[in-house]
Formats: structure tokens, sequence, C-alpha cells
């Protein structure tokens, strides 16, 4: 299985902590599928310890995941364009101050950065949303962000419509078809009901 054999795919994490098990499971597929990872993290993902998990042990599991050391400071981040690093960079999951960062053009993370450095080589942009605020005060950023060009969508849905109905998640195992999608210029069908 090695779809993605030699895509050098950049793959951010943000503080959406409860989505980190998924994720870095969604990383281990990708690798598996052939694709070279290279690991980026906010500062936020890279040093808080929450009740899903320490810092140090995602790190420890992403960096042997991926066999590299994890970027996570704005000057790293700050080459992935000028040396065209990726052929696709994902953002999952993407919180909804990530999102706001992106469509406001706010580039003081080190993923943030890692987008803008990216998209200056008009190459794919593929965000996995999660958070509880993507139905409203996010769903603005969403919409303009759908309508940039090279900006592309992992499937997401309403993770618990009836106690949070603000709240979407990403599909993580569409991942790897959005990645595909992406590379081709096309979304896949972003949305779930």
């Amino acid at each position: 299985m090695e779809e993605l054999k030699g895509i050098k795919i950049g793959y951010a994490l943000c503080g959406s902590f409860c989505t980190f098990r998924q994720s870095i499971d969604e990383m281990r597929e990708l690798v598996a599928m052939g694709a070279e990872l290279v690991p980026i993290m906010s500062a936020n993902a890279y040093t808080l310890d929450t009740r899903f998990g320490k810092a140090a042990d995602f790190i420890r599991e992403i960096e042997d995941i991926c066999g590299r050391s994890i970027i996570h400071t704005i000057p790293q981040a700050e080459p992935i364009g000028p040396q065209k690093l990726l052929d696709v960079l994902v953002i999952s999951p993407c919180t909804g101050n990530t999102l706001a960062k992106l469509a406001s053009g706010v580039t003081d993370t080190a993923v943030a950065l890692a987008a803008k450095a990216h998209l200056r080589n008009a190459r794919p942009l593929v965000l996995g949303v999660s958070t509880n605020d993507a139905l409203a005060t996010a769903s603005k950023n969403i919409g303009l962000l759908m309508n940039s060009k090279h900006i592309y969508f992992i499937p997401m849905s309403q993770d618990d419509p009836v106690k949070k109905p603000n709240s979407v998640v990403v599909h993580f195992d569409k991942t790897p078809e959005a990645i595909q999608c992406a590379l081709a210029g096309q979304q896949v069908q972003p949305l779930y009901v």
C-alpha cells in the first residue's frame, strides 16, 4: 500500500488535543503508504500537557513515526517556502484559532508561518478542521478558506449535534484521499451529514 510513495507531506498539529491520538494514527498510516512526513506543531501543541496526554510523549511518538525532529518554531518553519520543502502541507487538527490566522494572514505561530511559506509556492494546503465553534464564529473563516486558491479540506462533520451543536471534527480516515485530490487540484466532498 504505497499510494503516496515519494510525496513529501508536511503534517502539522494544532491544539485540538482530544484528536491527537487519531491524528497521530493517521500520520502512521501515511508513512505506511510511502509518504515522507515532515512534522510541525504549534507552540501549544508542542508544550502543553493536557488530560489527553503529555506533550513529551506525543513529541517522542511523532518523531519516531516521522524519523525527524518536529518543526515547532517560526525560524524553523520559514525555510519551508524558499526551499520548497513540501509537496503538500496538512494541518490536522486545524483549530478555530488557526483557521482565523490563516483567513486573516496572521503568521505568529510555526504552523501559520509554515502554511504561508508553503502557499507562496502555489502548492496545496489541506485542512482537517476540529473545533467547537466551526458552525459559529469559525464558520466565516471556513467559508473564506474554502474559496481560497490552493486550500483544500479533509471531509468533516458534526461530532455531537445535541451537546455541541457548533462543533465539527475532521474524518481522519479521509486524509489520504483528500491529499491525493488536492495534489490533483481537486476538492474531495468536504462536508458529511
